[in-house]
């Protein structure tokens, strides 16, 4: 529980109505204490820590001008969202947060009525905020609508097609761009370099100010100046690309200075419609640490507040080192490698990549889409590219992926990392659908190792077929099993049998293949490493369809549409009669929470499959 000595007005606001009774000289000194409590907070908890701090100021001032909830603020990502979540109520549950049946780290519309909009993926504020507009609009009410969107979320395509769209309307809404110059990643492409330029928009919008003072009551001057306004704009400010779509552009400003901040925002209150402030402010402000290094500090565990995240290196191998150590192997073996990644070469594992071979690196921004056609043009022309992306994220690019590359038969390597549960960062992230939108697709490869020494070897079979392939691993490490440093593949379409038992057989796809075998040993079941998603390794199913009573399918992915369905339907091909149990995902979100703790709420560890077969065995 927070004390009232330490934040004493942090500790009078449960909601936005206490902090619009503050007096404007209060609100600083309330920056300062959320700021120092979202430190301690979110390092005994784990989280988004940079964005967070660089939004306090941000926050304070929307909730401070605008009527929320009645008025809608829309968040993009969410990255940025727990200053809100202090100010309208949620102070308490900060300790809880991500944690199982605790808040989200993201906002969360079924958690609070302050919360207008679920995200977590990027990009959709300005979509969503028009949609409200026009509701509001055609409803007949009177609300603010404010969306606010970071700059690296502007390179995304979907934002400009709302802008294409927003702009039209003549709609009553506020876009807020908090550029801090980051998205997870430092950003990237021309629109970053625009909106660098546009900074120099101060200049234009002192001169257009100071020229409507002086003009103010010269009404026949009044369109004259707005013709020489128009001139002036473009010497000044040529990058004002945002007026082009039809909204009124204002700023920069700073957006730690709230007594620039409020008024700003109470002005724009006033206007009518659309409307584009752009704010500048710094990723992790406040904490030096974080300052230093945005990066390291955007999502973090646990970790002490006055000494920071250790950096020296430690603990297990995890999958994506072992993506990024193959990664460099590969390329310094084929010339024709190429590395692209949406936004996420940390997150990839791709910085020593990028590092010793940087004019075969792309980082393209968060535009999925691209990402994956721009991958397709350069397999027309003879190259290999490797598409490092998050599972959750490939959704994304479901279109591109089939018609882009697969149709075509083009040979592109999809490294699809944080493949089922991924934890704390809940529903919004968990790649719970890969398996089963893959494995509809033709032409395309789909593997999912089990371990970290077979992750290199599915991936090097992946970027020596040729043709489309697939390999999806999990968040975190593996089981120790170290890989070893060649570039060997394996058969395609073959698994093998880990474990020889009696009656039962477990089929286990990827990363729960442990939890299967340690089953197995308790219920005497034969347990096999099935690798490949598509194509399946049909001899090997119908051998142990023909020497056992129950097959059980176990993957780490929705139970609908997944290989446990496949396998069902191999055997239905077949003619072949026996029982198949699946076990997976089930048909519904999953919550965030610990990723052990979810598996074992959804049967998906040792204790649960072999409970899963003995209820089966006894109907």
């Amino acid at each position: 529980m927070m004390t009232t000595t330490r934040y004493p007005l942090l500790a009078s606001i449960d909601g936005p109505d206490d902090l619009r009774r503050l007096e404007r000289k209060q609100l600083a000194p309330l920056a300062g204490e959320l700021r120092a409590f979202l430190i301690e907070s979110v390092a005994q908890t784990g989280g988004h820590l940079s964005s967070n701090l660089g939004t306090v100021e941000l926050s304070i001032a929307l909730h401070a001008v605008f009527d929320t909830p009645h008025d809608r603020l829309v968040w993009d990502v969410g990255h940025q969202c727990y200053a809100h979540k202090i100010l309208t109520g949620r102070r308490e549950g900060m300790s809880q947060l991500r944690m199982r049946h605790g808040i989200a780290g993201f906002p969360k519309r079924c958690e609070s009525p302050y919360d207008t909009f679920g995200v977590g993926h990027s990009s959709t504020s300005i979509s969503a905020a028009l949609g409200m507009a026009l509701a509001a609009k055609r409803l007949g009410e009177e609300r603010k609508i404010v969306a606010v969107i970071g700059d690296g979320a502007m390179t995304a395509g979907m934002a400009f097609e709302a802008l294409n769209n927003a702009g039209v309307t003549d709609t009553d809404m506020l876009v807020i761009l908090n550029d801090n110059e980051m998205s997870i990643s430092p950003p990237v492409g021309a629109l970053n370099q625009i909106l660098t330029r546009l900074m120099s928009g101060s200049a234009y919008n002192a001169a257009r100010a100071a020229g409507r003072h002086m003009l103010g009551f010269a009404p026949p001057l009044l369109e004259l100046a707005r013709r020489a306004e128009e001139h002036v704009k473009g010497m000044i400010a040529p990058g004002t690309l945002f007026e082009e779509f039809g909204f009124h552009y204002y700023g920069p400003i700073d957006g730690h200075d709230l007594d620039t901040l409020i008024p700003t925002l109470e002005n724009l209150k006033k206007l009518k419609g659309p409307k584009f402030l752009h704010v500048i402010t710094k990723k992790g402000q406040g904490y030096k640490l974080a300052e230093s290094d945005p990066v390291l500090y955007h999502g973090v565990g646990k970790f002490p507040a006055d000494r920071g995240i250790p950096t020296d290196g430690g603990g297990k191998l995890t999958y994506t080192q072992v993506f990024g150590d193959w990664l460099c192997d590969q390329a310094t073996a084929d010339p024709r490698l190429i590395g692209i990644t949406p936004a996420m070469g940390e997150g990839s594992g791709m910085i020593r990549f990028a590092a010793e071979f940087p004019d075969r690196y792309y980082d393209v921004g968060i535009a999925e889409q691209h990402a994956v056609t721009f991958a397709a043009g350069l397999a027309c022309e003879g190259l290999k590219p490797v598409v490092a992306i998050y599972s959750t994220f490939l959704q994304r690019a479901y279109d591109q992926l089939i018609h882009d590359v697969a149709l075509q038969n083009l040979p592109v390597v999809f490294a699809v990392d944080r493949g089922g549960l991924v934890g704390a960062d809940g529903p919004t992230h968990h790649g719970a659908f890969d398996l089963s939108f893959a494995a509809c697709i033709p032409n395309l490869l789909v593997m999912a190792p089990s371990d970290e020494a077979e992750c290199r070897r599915l991936l090097s079979t992946a970027f020596a077929h040729d043709g489309p392939s697939l390999v999806r691993y999990p968040r975190g490490g593996g089981n120790g099993v170290a890989p070893e440093a060649t570039l060997d593949t394996l058969p395609v379409g073959k698994g093998e049998i880990r474990r020889r038992g009696r009656a039962i057989a477990l089929l286990a796809f990827g990363s729960l293949l442990p939890a299967a075998l340690a089953a197995g040993d308790e219920l005497d079941a034969t347990v096999a490493n099935m690798r490949f998603v598509k194509p399946l390794d049909a001899d090997l199913i119908l051998e142990l369809a023909a020497s056992h009573a129950l097959l059980v399918s176990i993957e780490e992915n929705s139970v609908i549409g997944g290989a446990g369905s496949e396998i069902e339907r191999l055997l239905g091909e077949r003619g072949i009669h026996v029982p198949v149990l699946r076990l997976g995902l089930p048909d519904r979100f999953i919550e965030h929470g610990e990723q052990g703790q979810l598996l074992a709420e959804l049967g998906l560890d040792k204790d649960g499959i072999a409970r899963a077969v003995r209820q089966r065995n006894a109907q």
